[in-house]
Parts: C-alpha cells; structure tokens; sequence
C-alpha cells in the first residue's frame, strides 16, 4: 500500500485545483502557495533596499541572509559556498568566465549535458583557445554518462568535467560520485555538474557527492524562478571575482552575482524547505517511490508498443531514472502526437529537443532535432489516477494516427 499521501502534497499547490493536468514538469514544477504567499508578503510589507539601519530594511536584511543559510543547508553546503541568481544558465555563464584556465587547459563535456551546462565552456574554450574534448555515449536509445569512457578523455592537461546529475531527457541518473572520484584523480581537474533534472526529485548532498562545482534551479523544485550554483570552499581560490573592485570576495556569491539576487524570491526559500517537514529524508524517499510508481505505469505502455522508442532506460527502477521520460513514434511526428492528445484531453507535456539538441542530433541522430522527442516528466504530485489517463489517451491517438 502506497505511504505517500498525494492528495495532502496537491493541496499544497493552488495550480492544481484547475482542469490543467500538468506533465511538463521538467520545464519547471508548479510552485507552493506558501512560496507564493511569502512573496507576496515581502512585496506588501518589506520592499525594501537591504543593508541599512531602519527597522524594516533590518528584517529585510535578516530573511535574506537566513535564506542562503536555508538555500545552502538543502544541499549540505555553507552559505559562503553558494550562489543564487536569474537561471543555472546564467550561473554557469557568470562560473565560466570567473574560473581560471592556462594554455593547454582541456575540457571535457557530455554530449548529455543540457545546453546551460555546455555552451559556457566552448565559448570560454573558443575565447582562451583550450581544448574541448567531447563525452559521447555509444547507445543512442540508452546514452548514458560512462565513467570507464571518461577515464580514456583524461588527462594531466584536464583543467574541468561537466555532465548532468540526471538528463533531462533520458531521465538516467549518473553516477556523480564514481564519476569525481575518477575526475580528481588529476589534481587540476574540476567537476562541474547540472542537477536540475535530479533535484525535484532526490535529495541532493554535495559533500557525498564530491563535486567542485553543482547547479539546480529551485524553479523546479517547487519554489520561485531562481537558481543556486554551489562552489566548494576548497577550490574557490580558483575563481577571480567578477564583482566592483571595492567589494569583498569572501564568498562565492560575491564573487559571481553582479548584484544582489532577487530578494522577495530569495526570502521564500525556506517555504520550500519547510514543505519536506521534520524528516525531509522520510519525505523524498516517499517521494521517489511514488514517482517509481508513476513512471511504471507508463514505461510499461510505452515499452510494450513496438512502434514507440524510449530514449533512456526503459527500466522503471527508481535509482536508475526518475520519471523524465522521452520518446518517439514510428511514423508520427512528436509535436503531431502532442496536439493530438490536447485535443482529446487536458494533459500539457511537450516535444522537441529541450535545449539537449547536441544529445539528439549527434547521440540519438534525429534526423528532425527540431521536432525531437515527446517528453512527459511526472513530479510528486502527478497521481497515478492521472498517469493511467494519460496512458488510455495515448493508446487511442496511437491507434488514430
């Protein structure tokens, strides 16, 4: 019998007491309405500029302050250790040009990796004129990020690894600890990875995974349009400032945020992390096995329809995947299969190449990369009531089409 309580999960977000059912997850989860009643709190009572001495600016100053304490606690860091900003593109950016190379610096990128975990580093490698080397899979039904594949691209020159926590395509989930280890076994390599797809859905420890460098946007885990870009204490000499000559460079978030992030967002991040309770271990195992359900429900539809292709692990083993989940049809174009269902239901996903475009054009070899892959990405609050709907809408397309 299932131990997660999903109709107390949906209560807590307003978004879902409407006819829209909501499958494109990934693209950004709905937020909490004690997140939005936050922000809306600070925009009627406390609008103000931070850091001054009156009464308001100081309780300003305080919920600020205690919600990068929060921010980085969630991921087992210290505050000094992260960075909030616009978007983990953005923060990847800012990390890209403040991080120090030398000639014949090397890097190594997965063909995985969402574009926001890509793009910084060659155009920091075409701006410095390093070296890019590229960590592609062999299967493309089933690419994954291979740690044996990476030990042959290694080398003394290796100066940064990026490659994602879990696609946002696939859904496979990579084996981040094995993989830094393999990255530090040369001592100026750095390990830079993109936990947006895994962070909905895992709780995330930094320090147990052994990363340099580690960025998730909360706009998917539940809470305002922000990310958070975390840096280990142990290598941030390693990243110039960025900031006016006169500030200090303490920490890492004064060394990449041009400015201040965004503070009536920033202050409602402990209303994300109240939401996990006093036992948030309790909460995400609870969460994971739930999503495993989910996402069984329809890899076995999917799976068992010889004209469908999953892309990912066809398994619906929670410590494989979580429930991301992408495919095409044999002789059905994925934006055709979309419109489709919306036009027989209230079901939103979507399709295309959802900023992996390297992925499905060189590893997948879609030959429309543009039309890509339907993507259908459950989140806690998806019940199975809705993913069995989902499952007997497509069923009748599929047979339509």
């Amino acid at each position: 019998m299932a131990s997660f309580d999903v109709a107390a999960a949906r209560a807590q977000f307003p978004a879902l007491q409407q006819e829209q059912i909501f499958m494109d997850n990934a693209g950004g989860s709905q937020v909490l309405g004690s997140v939005a009643d936050s922000i809306r709190s600070y925009l009627l009572n406390t609008n103000v500029q931070l850091g001054a001495t009156y009464k308001i600016s100081q309780a300003s100053t305080s919920a600020y302050t205690e919600a990068y304490k929060v921010a980085a606690r969630f991921i087992n860091a210290k505050p000094e250790e992260i960075s909030l900003g616009v978007s983990t593109t953005q923060l990847l950016h800012n990390l890209s040009t403040a991080l120090k190379f030398q000639p014949g610096d090397e890097l190594i990128l997965s063909k995985l990796n969402h574009e926001a975990n890509t793009a910084p580093w060659v155009q920091a490698a075409d701006r410095l004129s390093l070296t890019v080397k590229w960590w592609a899979a062999s299967d493309p039904t089933n690419p994954v990020c291979d740690p044996a594949e990476l030990k042959s691209l290694l080398s003394d020159k290796t100066r940064l690894v990026a490659c994602p926590h879990a696609s946002n395509i696939t859904g496979n989930i990579s084996p981040v600890r094995e993989i830094a280890d393999t990255v530090h076994a040369y001592p100026r390599a750095l390990l830079c990875v993109d936990g947006v797809a895994l962070a909905p859905h895992r709780q995330v420890d930094v320090q147990t995974l052994g990363v340099d460098f580690y960025a998730f946007s909360w706009y998917k885990v539940y809470g305002p349009h922000l990310a958070q870009l975390y840096a280990s204490q142990r290598i941030q000499d390693q990243v110039q400032s960025l900031a006016h000559f006169f500030k200090p460079t303490n920490t890492l978030d004064l060394k990449l945020n041009l400015a201040s992030a965004n503070y009536e967002l920033t202050q409602s991040i402990p209303a994300v992390v109240e939401y996990f309770g006093a036992e948030p271990d309790k909460t995400w195992a609870e969460m994971a096995a739930h999503e495993e359900r989910l996402q069984r429900i329809l890899l076995d539809f999917l799976t068992a329809n010889d004209r469908i292709t999953v892309i990912g692990e066809a398994s619906s083993n929670k410590d494989l995947r979580v429930p991301v989940i992408s495919f095409t049809v044999r002789g059905i174009g994925s934006q055709q299969l979309v419109e489709a269902v919306e036009r027989r239901s209230a079901y939103g996903f979507r399709s295309g190449h959802m900023y992996s475009h390297r992925l499905l054009a060189e590893v997948c070899g879609l030959a429309d990369v543009d039309d890509g892959v339907v993507r259908v990405s459950f989140l806690h609050y998806n019940s199975e009531a809705e993913v069995e709907g989902l499952v007997k809408v497509l069923g009748e397309v599929l047979a339509s089409l």
